[in-house]
């Protein structure tokens, strides 16, 4: 059975499956959450192989942990997203917070649908301006910011990734925009940002 058929079986009792020796069960899990998972890891780290190392360190623990799923007590994407989010925070606290030095052209940009190269290249430009401002956050700035509005997630949900309350995700999203606007404040008029 392919596995993007498979959309009427929730998560939870994918888990249960998975936990009774179901291997198609760890596969569509996977099938449904690596992307996303692996989109904020390299949000956060910036780092291609850093970022898929994550992702499939975050599955692991979701596959050891699967006996022991408590059906009710959590999404099993915002479980993944706060282990890859805090797998990512502890290697960014080893590199003292700074992100890989990959060259931010290296980072894969979302495909473009845009009919002209023009519009290509100014959509390229604006994500790399973005990329680059979202480096200069603080970590939990960046995580918070890359969870809401990259990764579309309500705060609610951002809260309880980040294990903080709704209102610290907030002033989280409220520093983090302003951070961004100071640090595109200058590119305004070359990205087409200041109509």
């Amino acid at each position: 059975m392919p596995l993007d058929t498979n959309d009427d079986i929730s998560d939870d009792a994918l888990m249960v499956l998975f936990a009774n020796g179901d291997g198609q069960a760890a596969s569509v899990l996977a099938y449904r959450h690596t992307g996303r998972v692996l989109a904020l890891a390299l949000r956060m780290l910036g780092d291609k192989a850093e970022a898929e190392d994550v992702a499939q360190d975050a599955l692991m623990r979701l596959w050891k942990i699967a006996p022991d799923w408590r059906q009710g007590e959590a999404k099993v994407s915002t479980w993944l997203y706060r282990v890859a989010s805090n797998l990512c925070t502890d290697r960014l606290r080893k590199q003292g917070g700074k992100r890989a030095s990959e060259d931010i052209d290296n980072v894969p940009e979302p495909k473009d649908d845009a009919p002209s190269i023009e519009s290509d290249l100014i959509a390229r430009d604006r994500a790399n301006a973005l990329q680059a401002a979202l480096e200069t956050l603080p970590v939990r700035q960046r995580k918070a910011v890359s969870l809401r509005f990259l990764q579309e997630l309500a705060n609610p949900e951002v809260a309880e990734i980040m294990e903080i309350s709704v209102e610290a995700v907030e002033s989280l999203l409220a520093r983090g925009k302003r951070g961004l606007a100071e640090a595109l404040e200058a590119q305004k008029m070359e990205l087409g940002l200041d109509t």
